[in-house]
Formats: C-alpha cells, sequence, structure tokens
C-alpha cells in the first residue's frame, strides 16, 4: 500500500471515532500504526502522519470556511 492510500485509509478511520481522534492528538504514530494494523514501515509513519495532519487541518479549515459562507 502506498503512502497516500494509508493516508486516506487513517484519515476517514480517525475522523469516523472520537476515542481515535482523541489519540492521534495525543500520539500521532502509535494511532496510525493501529489503525493501520501495524502494516506500515517504520520509514514511512513520518510521512503518514504529516499526510494525516495536513488532512485534518484542510478539512477542519474546510469547515471553518464553509460555516463562514453561511453567514453570508
Amino acid at each position: 500500500m502506498d503512502v497516500t492510500a494509508m493516508v486516506k485509509d487513517a484519515v476517514e478511520k480517525i475522523t469516523k471515532d472520537a476515542d481515535l481522534t482523541k489519540a492521534f492528538e495525543k500520539d500521532p504514530a502509535a494511532t496510525v500504526k493501529k489503525v493501520t494494523g501495524d502494516k506500515i514501515p517504520a520509514e514511512a509513519i513520518d510521512k503518514v502522519v504529516d499526510g494525516v495532519k495536513a488532512k485534518l487541518k484542510l478539512d477542519s479549515a474546510a469547515g471553518a470556511l464553509g460555516s463562514l459562507k453561511k453567514l453570508f
């Protein structure tokens, strides 16, 4: 599985589960390993964690912008 697919899979699982979201905030690497079933190579963990963080920030920003648009 490539890094992009791992990021997508991890984001889907983390955003659907509040406990996983909290766990990711506390220990991103362990949470990514948990949701990917430990099938992630050690050398890819940082790339996947960074990708998940970036995606979660984009989703959060998009949600905030959507809320602002509703005001106007």
